[in-house]
């Protein structure tokens, strides 16, 4: 695909950088040269330097054979009317970042009359993102497939978790509801397992299942966690406010707390049934003094990450249920486990991850059977969803039967409306949806699965 990105912030250099091995002709435009030139260098792609909503930069950028325009420059006014632009060129599709609460229901109404096939807000996506790891507490992480008929779930395995101990064909005959684990992350060790592997103490652990068994699995598992109810977030940012603004609406007791008296008063006003408490929500006596020590989760989001993981250290000290981060800086992951923050968000990543699976999606119009595809423990895992249109050798063959690539996993198969979690004598059949994790990149098609 003809792939422009306008706007080489951090999620547009995201972006970038998962999409530069995938056979895209890509050209990136920005004002500023010294990035434009580094990015070319490092990821051979073409580069304009300049305005991306003037109409001559775009022609310069060829816009009207562009498949996408990705525009994710700071300032909303200038993402639409960069869209606009881009659809009056020819662009087939366009995607903006728009982050003012003021503009999203009118945007999303006339998303169609300004030609923008998707909005993104990073402070909203991650604001979701926190608010259903607390909705679920024992649940790390969630994605969905198949129109959300199958989960993929990240949980941790905790000191006195039943998994821990257990080889995944044990398990397998322990439990009733059909789930497949299909990678762990032990320390910095990605492990696509096979049958034998044993579940430890502090294993990150991925797996698929129907979603309306998931309850079930956490159940059977004793993985359920009593309900959080308090709970306190560190920064008034937007995010702050998306997140105190849906939790309150759920009816959690929310207390926020933020250093800048205006924006206080500012979010006192628009958050009525929120706490909003003035002061530095990084100093030991304020969060002693507002009950840290009584709260379920702890939610830190600073614009410095430093200060967020060691205000969720404090928060982890206090006995807090859940502390959840955010963590901008990719180089601060490796630390994250070692120093017990398990429970980390990044804007970028999020908002990354939600376009790339728009663009593999467009792109299985143009030849790649991917529907969607989700990015695990940092970047270094696929979990993807072919579609199986077209006959092959491997159709109608007991799983087990067949040649399938080693750290690839079948994870599961949708057929109508029968979710499978596979096991070796399972088939593919034409006209299914099937479920890839994967440590390989840049599979388009399901046949890259096999040998």
């Amino acid at each position: 695909m003809k792939i422009v990105i306008i706007g080489l912030g951090t999620i547009g250099k995201t972006i970038l950088k998962n999409l530069s091995g995938e056979g895209h002709t890509i050209t990136i435009i920005d004002e500023e040269k010294s990035k434009v030139e580094k990015l070319i260098e490092k990821h051979d792609v073409f580069g304009i330097v300049g305005n991306g909503a003037c109409f001559d930069i775009q022609k310069e950028a060829n816009m009207k054979d562009a498949d996408l325009a990705i525009v994710l420059t700071e300032s909303d006014e200038l993402n639409i009317f960069a869209c606009l632009v881009a659809k009056k060129l020819g662009v087939k599709n366009t995607i903006a970042r728009v982050r003012n609460p003021d503009y999203r229901n009118q945007i999303l109404e006339m998303k169609d009359y300004l030609g923008i096939a998707m909005i993104v807000n990073p402070e909203r996506e991650m604001a979701n993102e926190i608010f259903n790891i607390i909705n679920l507490p024992s649940v790390v992480q969630i994605e969905h497939f198949a129109r959300g008929r199958v989960s993929l779930v990240e949980i941790l395995a905790e000191k006195g978790c039943s998994l821990i101990g257990e080889t995944l064909i044990s398990l397998g005959k322990k439990l009733h509801t059909k789930i497949l684990i299909c990678a762990v992350q032990r320390g910095d060790e990605v492990i696509i397992p096979t049958g034998d592997f044993i579940i430890q103490e502090g294993d990150r652990i991925h797996f698929t299942s129907e979603a309306r068994a998931l309850g079930d699995f956490l159940s059977e598992a004793d993985l359920v966690k009593s309900p959080l109810k308090n709970v306190m977030i560190v920064g008034g940012n937007r995010i702050g406010y998306y997140l105190a603004e849906s939790l309150s609406r759920k009816k959690y007791k929310v207390k926020l707390i933020e250093n800048d008296p205006e924006r206080a008063e500012e979010l006192a006003e628009l958050l009525p049934d929120v706490t909003v408490i003035c002061g530095n929500g990084t100093q030991h006596d304020i969060l002693i003094e507002e009950g840290i020590e009584a709260i379920d989760a702890f939610v830190a989001l600073t614009d410095i990450d430093e200060e967020n993981m060691i205000v969720s250290m404090f928060a982890n000290k206090k006995k807090v249920k859940k502390a959840i981060t955010q963590i901008k800086n990719d180089d601060l992951y490796g630390m994250l486990d070692e120093l017990g923050i398990n429970n980390n968000v990044s804007p970028k990543h999020i908002v990354a991850g939600r376009i790339i699976s728009y663009i593999r999606a467009l792109a299985n119009s143009v030849g790649s059977n991917v529907l969607t595809m989700y990015q695990l423990v940092n970047d270094q895992v696929e979990a993807l969803e072919f579609s199986a249109k077209r006959e092959e050798y491997f159709y109608n063959k007991p799983l087990r039967e067949l040649n399938i690539k080693k750290n690839c996993l079948i994870a599961c198969i949708i057929r109508k409306n029968e979710i499978i979690i596979p096991n070796g004598n399972s088939e593919i059949r034409l006209g299914d949806n099937v479920v890839v994790v994967t440590t390989h990149k840049n599979f388009d098609d399901l046949n890259d699965v096999f040998e």
